[in-house]
This record gives structure tokens, C-alpha cells and sequence, in this order.
């Protein structure tokens, strides 16, 4: 419950009084204010005494409300009924009190019935005596004593200046004394306030600790804490002594005229909502107001404040308040800074380049987590190691050099080189700029490493691209011409075959002319054949999908070639993915690829002059959507400079008279109208190895 410092003397007649106090009055005023603790003791005493000096009736207390202008009756002697409702003086009796307040010195309302009537009904006497309690210019309150017949002005002349002095002193004393035992309890829930925040770093756990210590420090049945949220314009509860709705999230809208919590955000200090009528008990509301913005509102509901402590209380409310508001801001301070510390961390870590801030020691003062999983240490273990430890030896010294490289082209120049690091273990392209302290003057240096292998593989990747953009360009160029010419050479052709197949079989001509004409028409039916594949390889023919098992196909074109390896001692070595998904393909012309790479396979290994091996395989790509076929020989491989040129129409390694040179660029053309790619290069262990990727699904149509 509140503290009350009032004191009621309303039912003992002064007589009494005087009698009861005759033996404390005699006391100098200054030793009763040295040695008296607490108000209720002392105010008689000091009421006692202005009646004595001033003869007076009784007297009554008022003290300022610098909230309302108005008068608050705080203390009483010698009346029958001390009304504590605000003394709010009418025009004329505001006009005395000001005159009263402006001059500072006693005045005396001779006719109180006429010239100040509320103030004569409170002492119920005929005259007053009003003495000002000021300090500086500023109200404190106001002393009057009421007379049943007006004395004359010299009688009340006399220690009346000392008395109201007294009164005064009295007063700012038990404030003082009021202020240290509040900032005491306020001071001691502060204190587990903060403990709880510096142990979680949780505000909602450190306002319900608080929510439950002000319950009992304002006598409160409850008591919450609402949070503005500036973003969403919403005061938020964040903490209740019942823990009522909290969890839920409950909010109100800043400009809700309905919410007192909404409104109180406004004010500039606490304020008593009236009760309702009949009502005992109040809500109090506080404002929380940082340096900058308002943070809050506390509530404190169905609060029993007594009449006449309405200031007192409102004050503790108020420095209840700001006490909070200092620790919520500080409170809100330090999550902005550690949240824009982590901010700060987060995008340093996102950083992919390696990153490393080092002293002028070359001490290295931070670094990213880019840096720190390359070099393979956490970067508590990097921190105040010498860089140089974690870079090779090229690049440290460049580092070196630039530190101390006299007159630098400006303190915050930065320089670029590119470095292929062993112990960064890849190509690098480094940049070092000076870290500058607030006078702009070096501190240490700021590194970063780009790393170039992702560079590196996109452009390898990009000029296997063009490469094989070129390749098209080449055999779709070549493709057109050669369709023509083609077709014109087929119709002749066709007609020698006849005619020779014809006198083949009529025998019209001498025996000894037949081992030339079978030689006329061998060499006729290979141009043809030359014609054929010129025809594939123009695309005159038009692809008949079907669903295919490659497995099969490989089979059949190793069947064929059987009787070939067994004579010159090949081995074929198959290792097929029995789960292998079927393609949509032409079986012909895939059959016509693989042909060409067995029997390319068998003449490498005729030219090694010794047995050899053919490795087949079939797989599946990780992704799930092609299929892989490898076909790999011992032979001699192919020649660097010819691997760029291997698939180029009319290209050939072969001798003069065994190859046409169309056979790759046959296979690469069909594969690339399946949707597919081909790839040759040579096996690390010798020979040659090809790469036949096909979608599993049939693609787009073009």
C-alpha cells in the first residue's frame, strides 16, 4: 500500500490539543525537525505551534499540485472535518492566494465569509490567515490558519514568519526522506529488473519480475507492461503480474482512443484514471518515454490511492517510470547493436571471396568463414596468428612489400595481383586495401582473395561450347553442300553398278578381263557406300524413333565383329547396367555409331602391332536423365593435335585408301540428333576413350 504521510487532527478540540502538546511545544522548532522521524509525529507539533503564535482556531495544509494549479489539503489541526478533495479557488479566491504567493508574506483575509467562502467552509471560521510556503518562485504550498474573530494584523506579525519557515522545512525534509525510501524500493526492483536482464539478456523475463515487484510497491491488484512496436504502429503486452494474455500476443492499435494504455503512450506523465461510479479503486497509467521516441505504458489497475495522496503517488509512479525507461532503451540499445553486429557477421560470412583483416604486426584481427575453411582452422584459432603463416610464400612477401612500400599513391589505394597460392591451394586473384582508423590514418590491411577455379571452368566450359557450336556450324554448313552433291553422284553411280552387275552375269566379256571388272565394280559399290554415308551425314535420311535397348544394340555390333577380334586376339570386356532405362532412338544409325567406334578401336590396336583390349560400359548419369556409354582401347591413342579435329568431316589419321574421314562425323551428327553428345580424349593408362551421353527421354521436338 502506499505510504501516507497526512495528519488527521479532526475530532480534538484545540483546547485539548494545546493541553496534550504543552510539553513538546517548548522544544525549538529545530530540534523537533532534527529529531522527529516521520510526519505524523512532527505536523501536530508544527500546527500546535502556529496556533500558539498566531492565537488562531485551527489550521489546515495545502500543498501545490503542479499538475492542476490546484490546492491539495494534506494535513489538518484542530477542525471537525478535514475535506481532502483539491481546494480549486474561484476568482476572487484565486486572486488572494496569488497575492499571497507574489508578495511571500503572511496575509490575512479578515472576512473569509465574503472574500474567500470555500476556503471559510473548510476551517469553518470567520477569518484566515494566509501564509505562502515558497521556494524560489516555485509553489509549494500553502499554510492557513482560521480565526472565530479576526485579530488585528500586528498580532500575527510575531514567529508566524518562522512558523511557515518551519513548515517548509518539514516539508521538503519528509520529501527528501520520501524520496530516498522510494528510490530505494524502486532502486532494489531496478536492481532484480536488471539482474534478470544481464543473466537472460530476455526482456519479457525481466518486466514480469518487474510486473510482480511494482504490484507490491503501488499496492496494485495488476499490473502490465505494454511495448510500442514502431513498425506495426501497435503497443504489444509484453509482460503482466498475472501473466494473463501475454502469450497470445495481445496488441492495440496506437491511436485507439479505447485503449488507456494507447492513450497514456501520449502523456507526459502518469495520470489517475477517474474511477467508475461507486468505485474504490483506480487505474494509474505511466508513460515510458526514451530520449528519442515513447517505448511504452505501464498500467497499474484497481489501485487504492487515498485522498489526499494523489500527488505523492503519481510522483513514484513518475520516477517508477523514467527508471524504467532508462533500462527498456538501454535494453533496446544493445539488441540494435547486437543485432547489427550479427548483421555485420552474417554478410561478412556470406562473403564466398576469402577475406582477412591483419594488424600493422601483420597479426591477423579477423577473418571470415570463407578464409577459415580453406586454411582449415576456426577463426578463434586464426586470431592474432601471423597471416603469413596461412598464405604461401609469394604471396606473402607481395604483402609484405606493399605494407612497406614507401609513398603509396594514397593511404586507402588499393592493389591487385594475381597469384596462384599453394597454400590456399588454387589460383587467386588478390586485392589489398588499407583498413583506416577515424583520422584516416592505416591501422592494418584488408585482403581479398577471389578465388579464380570457378572462372577457370567456366571458361573451359565456355570454349567447349564454342567448339562445339563450331562443329555444328561446320557440319551443318557442310552438310548442305554435300546433300547435293550426293545426290548428283548417286544416279551415275547406280547405273556403273548395273551395268556391271549385269555383264557379271551375262559373262560378256573375256575370262581374263574378270579380275579387272570385279575390281571396277568393288571400288564402284565402296562409292557408293561413300555416297550412302554422305547422305546419312547431310541428314537426308529421316529418323525412326522407336524404344531402344542400348545394351542390345552394343551386343549386335559386338556379335559382328566377333570373328574379327577372335583373329587378331582382342578381348571385349562389357560391363552393362542391367537397369538401364530404353531410349527413343533409330536402332540403324545407333548401330552405325557404335560400328564406327569398335572398328576405330580395332585399328589402333592393329597399329600397336600386339594384342589388346576393348572396354565397354553403360550407366546412368547421377542426374537420372541420360544414359552414358564408354568405349575405351589400349591402341596408341590420338594425337594431341588431332583431338580438336577428330570429328571434322574428311579428317582422318588412317592411311591414304583406309579411311574416308566421314566415319566421326557420321557418328557425331546422329548423336547430336538424338538430343545426345560425343566426347573423345585419351585414357590416362594409353589408348583412346569415347563418351556417348543420350537422354533418356526423347527430346524436344525441333
Amino acid at each position: 500500500m502506499p505510504r501516507d504521510t497526512r495528519t488527521r487532527r479532526a475530532t480534538r478540540p484545540a483546547s485539548a490539543s494545546r493541553s496534550t502538546t504543552a510539553s513538546t511545544v517548548q522544544r525549538p522548532l529545530a530540534s523537533r525537525l532534527a529529531h522527529t522521524a516521520r510526519s505524523n509525529d512532527l505536523l501536530p507539533e508544527l500546527h500546535q505551534h502556529a496556533l500558539d503564535v498566531t492565537g488562531g482556531s485551527c489550521s489546515l495544509l495545502f500543498q501545490h499540485n503542479p499538475r492542476s494549479g490546484g490546492l491539495q489539503a494534506t494535513s489538518g489541526f484542530a477542525l471537525d472535518v478535514l475535506r481532502t478533495d483539491p481546494w480549486l479557488p474561484g476568482p476572487d479566491e484565486a486572486a488572494l492566494v496569488a497575492d499571497a504567493f507574489a508578495r511571500g508574506v503572511p496575509t490575512l483575509v479578515a472576512d473569509a465569509n465574503r472574500q474567500a467562502p470555500d476556503l471559510a467552509s473548510r476551517l469553518n471560521s470567520r477569518a484566515a490567515l494566509l501564509l505562502p510556503l515558497v521556494r524560489g518562485a516555485e509553489r509549494v504550498g500553502l499554510l492557513t490558519v482560521g480565526f472565530h474573530t479576526p485579530p488585528s494584523e500586528s498580532n500575527v506579525e510575531g514567529d508566524i514568519v518562522e512558523t511557515a519557515d518551519a513548515f517548509m522545512t518539514a516539508l521538503e525534509l519528509f520529501h527528501l526522506r520520501q524520496a530516498a525510501e522510494l528510490h530505494g524500493d524502486i532502486r532494489e526492483l531496478l536492481d532484480e529488473f536488471t539482474a534478470s536482464l544481464s543473466a537472460t539478456l530476455n526482456l519479457t523475463a525481466g518486466l514480469d519480475i518487474f510486473c510482480h515487484g511494482a504490484n507490491r510497491l503501488f499496492g496494485a491488484d495488476r499490473t502490465s507492461v505494454w511495448i510500442h512496436d514502431r513498425r506495426a504502429r501497435h503497443l504489444v503486452l509484453r509482460a503482466s503480474s498475472d501473466g494473463a494474455d501475454v502469450a497470445s500476443g495481445v496488441s492495440v492499435g496506437t491511436h485507439d482512443a479505447s485503449a488507456p494504455a494507447a492513450l497514456a503512450m501520449r502523456q507526459m506523465r502518469a495520470e489517475i484514471v477517474s474511477p467508475s461510479e461507486g468505485e474504490v479503486t483506480a487505474m494509474v497509467t505511466v508513460p515510458l518515454r526514451g530520449c528519442r521516441r515513447a517505448l511504452g505504458t505501464i498500467v497499474f489497475e484497481r489501485v487504492r490511492v487515498e485522498a489526499g495522496g494523489e500527488l505523492d503517488f503519481l510522483d513514484r509512479a513518475d520516477e517508477l517510470g523514467r527508471q524504467l525507461s532508462s533500462a527498456i532503451e538501454n535494453m533496446q540499445l544493445l539488441d540494435d547493436v547486437l543485432r547489427s553486429r550479427m548483421e555485420l557477421e552474417n554478410t561478412f560470412d556470406s562473403i564466398s571471396h576469402l577475406v582477412a583483416v591483419a594488424d600493422t604486426g601483420g597479426l591477423i584481427v579477423h577473418v571470415n568463414q570463407a578464409f577459415a575453411s580453406r586454411v582449415g582452422r576456426s577463426r578463434d584459432e586464426l586470431i592474432d596468428r601471423p597471416l603469413a603463416d596461412y598464405v604461401g610464400v609469394e604471396l606473402g612477401g607481395w604483402l609484405q612489400r606493399h605494407k612497406s612500400a614507401p609513398g603509396r599513391a594514397g593511404a586507402d589505394a588499393a592493389i591487385t595481383c594475381e597469384v596462384v597460392d599453394p597454400v590456399l591451394n588454387g589460383p587467386f586473384m588478390v586485392t589489398v586495401t588499407d583498413l583506416l582508423n577515424h583520422d584516416r590514418e592505416p591501422c592494418g590491411s584488408v585482403i581479398v582473395a577471389r578465388d579464380l577455379t570457378p572462372q577457370t571452368q567456366l571458361e573451359a566450359e565456355r570454349e567447349e561450347l564454342r567448339k562445339r557450336l563450331t562443329q555444328s556450324e561446320k557440319l551443318a554448313a557442310l552438310g548442305q553442300f554435300v546433300a547435293g552433291i550426293a545426290h548428283e553422284l548417286n544416279n551415275p553411280l547406280q547405273g556403273v553398278l548395273g551395268h556391271l552387275e549385269l555383264l557379271r552375269t551375262t559373262g560378256a566379256f573375256p575370262k581374263q578381263l574378270r579380275r579387272e571388272v570385279q575390281t571396277i565394280y568393288r571400288e564402284a559399290d565402296r562409292a557408293a557406300k561413300i555416297v550412302r554415308n554422305l547422305l546419312v551425314f547431310a541428314g537426308s535420311r529421316r529418323l525412326a524413333r522407336r524404344s531402344v535397348s542400348l545394351n542390345a544394340v552394343i551386343q549386335k555390333v559386338l556379335a559382328l565383329r566377333t570373328p574379327a577380334h577372335r583373329a587378331v586376339r582382342i578381348e571385349v570386356v562389357r560391363h552393362y547396367d542391367e537397369k538401364l532405362p530404353r531410349v527413343q532412338s533409330d536402332p540403324l544409325l545407333l548401330h552405325q555409331v557404335f560400328l564406327n567406334m569398335v572398328m576405330n578401336a580395332e585399328h589402333a590396336i592393329a597399329a600397336t602391332g600386339r594384342e589388346g583390349r576393348i572396354e565397354i560400359n553403360t550407366m546412368v548419369a547421377g542426374s537420372g536423365d541420360r544414359i552414358i556409354a564408354t568405349v575405351r582401347d589400349t591402341g596408341i591413342g590420338i594425337p594431341e593435335d588431332a583431338l580438336s579435329h577428330i570429328f571434322e568431316p574428311f579428317y582422318t589419321t588412317k592411311e591414304v585408301g583406309k579411311g574416308t574421314g566421314l566415319g566421326l562425323a557420321i557418328a557425331y551428327a546422329i548423336v547430336q540428333e538424338h538430343g545426345g553428345q560425343i566426347v573423345a580424349a585419351n585414357h590416362p593408362d594409353g589408348g583412346a576413350l569415347f563418351t556417348v551421353e543420350l537422354p533418356a527421354q526423347p527430346p524436344a521436338r525441333r
